[in-house]
Parts: structure tokens; sequence; C-alpha cells
């Protein structure tokens, strides 16, 4: 029992250290009827549940950080209206199955529910989350919403539709939506036989935006920490320009692109082109990637990277730009790495690596 306890934060930004309930925390023993707030990174929804059991009976407000949402077998109790809760938050780290069979049903319960925020990526069989399944499955039962921020990814697997909804389709769909701003954007990755459709509110909340495509809609996004990049489509140097702008406090950067640029820096044409600057980037993954990418990072005529970088690369790609390391070019932001994290046989190179990166430690 936590008497007169109000306000409780259970948060680490580890997923490692972690909230487990059905194990660590049994009923009996973590309860409270005087708190009010509380802010938990806990691990799947059936630790979720248990939250909601009864536990806290006047909470106001949650806030909880899912690693995954999926089915298990506890026969958890007490799953009725929810009449005290507020404000409600909910993200998860994973992607899920489970948006129709376990959220939906979940905010049903939450009757006077003020404040939401949704940031999930779900598997969805036929039919994109947009502004008329949000009003369908949410606003029109939750009734007492004013205001609801969200940042939701739905993919759908392509098998025989042969007629997807575009950008313009899903846009439609938030006319009249009681947001002051919603952006859609919508990719088709044929390779992965996936669609995707990205819907979220505007200004944008979270300190994630995963797996932008050259269908990138812009804005300013100040919040932002964790970027990660993925195309079938090539990257060119502009779009990295873009890229920094739009997330000016951008800490890690992780690139999936294996199209060549088509517009490349060459020795014997004088190209001007912008440098671009990453003044706060400390952790850089480019081992999925074309030996373009691997150049375009590496070279100081196109990139500014901050002192005490991470870089996670490929052995050959990066012996192939650095001319096996050899290159003046690309000699100035390999000074700058502190981490170098080798994806590739590296035995036979060590004294040229470490001559090259002066500041590494090359793992």
């Amino acid at each position: 029992m936590m008497n007169n306890l109000i306000h409780l934060t259970f948060y680490d930004t580890s997923y490692r250290n972690i909230v487990r309930f059905m194990t660590d925390v049994p009923s009996s023993k973590f309860s409270s009827s005087t708190l009010l707030t509380l802010n938990i990174k806990a691990h799947n929804f059936d630790d979720f549940l248990y939250i909601l059991d009864g536990r806290f009976n006047n909470l106001q407000s949650l806030y909880i950080d899912l690693i995954k949402i999926c089915f298990s077998s506890k026969q958890i109790k007490n799953q009725g209206k929810i009449p005290n809760l507020k404000c409600f938050n909910l993200s998860c780290f994973l992607e899920t199955w489970n948006y129709n069979t376990l959220i939906v049903p979940l905010l049903h319960r939450m009757l006077n529910l003020e404040k939401l925020g949704l940031y999930i990526m779900t598997y969805v069989k036929e039919r994109f989350i947009d502004g008329n399944s949000l009003k369908e499955d949410i606003l029109h039962h939750l009734t007492k919403i004013k205001h609801f921020d969200f940042d939701i990814y739905s993919y759908i697997y392509m098998k025989n539709q042969l007629n997807f909804p575009s950008k313009e389709d899903i846009q439609q769909t938030f006319k009249d939506f009681p947001c002051t701003k919603v952006i859609s954007c919508v990719d088709y990755i044929h390779k992965r036989k996936q669609a995707q459709c990205h819907v979220y509110s505007y200004p944008f909340l979270m300190e994630f935006y995963e797996q932008i495509t050259n269908n990138f809609p812009g804005g300013f996004y100040p919040y932002v920490r964790i970027v990660s990049l993925y195309d079938e489509h090539p990257f060119e140097h502009e779009f990295f320009l873009q890229i920094s702008l739009a997330f000016p406090l951008m800490g890690r950067l992780t690139l999936f692109n294996y199209c060549s640029q088509n517009v490349k820096q060459s020795i014997d044409i004088n190209q001007n082109f912008e440098i671009i600057r990453y003044y706060h980037l400390i952790e850089l993954d480019i081992r999925q990637c074309h030996d373009d990418y691997t150049e375009e990072f590496l070279l100081h005529t196109k990139t500014y990277l901050h002192n005490s970088i991470s870089l996670d690369i490929d052995l050959e790609s990066l012996a192939r730009i650095t001319q096996n390391f050899t290159r003046n070019e690309t000699r100035i932001n390999c000074s700058k790495v502190n981490e170098l994290f080798l994806y590739g046989e590296s035995e036979n190179l060590i004294q040229s690596l470490q001559n090259y990166f002066p500041f590494a430690e090359i793992d």
C-alpha cells in the first residue's frame, strides 16, 4: 500500500529497466487510493491491464510506454469501466497486430477521458487507420475528449489489392477532424510487399520519427531526437539537407538505402554542394546502405559532423570510400569518430584503422 501518494513516475530511458507487474508487483502490495498521476514504462499489455484492475481506483492521469502489445493467456480481473481517468497517453516500442482487438476496446472503457495521446505502429488487414476510422472507433465513443494527439503508423501487406488510397485520399478523411493540424504520408514498399500510412497531429511531440522516405512532408520537429530513413529510391544530397533542417536536435540517425544517388560529387567537376551541418548528431548508423551514403556523410565537403560521433558502418564500404584509409577528403570527419562499430572482418586492418580514426575506440 502507498498511503498519501499522489504522483508517481516509474520510468527509465532504457528499455532494460522496466516494471513487470505480473511477477514483480503483486496486487496486494502495490495499490493506492490516493494516486492521481502515474507515468510508467512497462513490458506488455498485461502489465498495463494490471494497472487498471482497480488497484489505483482514483487515477486521473496515466502515461504508459510499453514494449509490446499482444494477447496472453493471463486472466486479469476487473476490466470494467474506468470513469475517473481524464488523461491517457499510450505509446508502444514494437509493432502490434492488435489495434482493433486490444487497444480500441480498452479506450472504450475510459468514459470520461478528456485528453488522449496515442503513439503506435500497427498492422491492419484491409484499411489504413485514417481520420474516418479514428472518429468511428474512438471519438464517437469518447465524447468528452477535448484534446487528441497521435502518431500512428498502419501497415498492410500487399497481396492482390490494386487500389490503395493516396496521401490525398487519407488527408481528406481528416477534414473537420478536431485537431489543429494533421499530416498524412503514404508509401508503397514493393520489396517488402508492404503499404504503410503515417498520420500524426502537428505540432509533433514524439522523440522518434521512423521510416522516413522521399515522400517526407516536411515541417519542423524540435522534439525529435531519433530518426530513421528508408527507401527503395535514392536519397539525394538535398534530401539530407531537408532532414537536417526539419530535425535540428537530431541525436541519432539510421539509414537504410541501397540505391545509388543520381547526383554525385566528382573530383573532376567542381560541384558546389551546400555543406549539411549536424550539430547534435552523436550516433550514426550507415551499415545498411550504398557506398554513396557512406561518402555522403564522410566527405567533409558535403557533411559537417560534431566531435564525438559513434559510427556503425560496413567495413568494405568504408575501405572503398576512404581508398583503403588514405583519402584526405574523408579524413576530417573520420577523425571526429570516438566509437567505431565495424561490420566485417577487420583483424588485418587494425593499424590502418587506428591511424585513420585516431580518437576512436574500435569494435
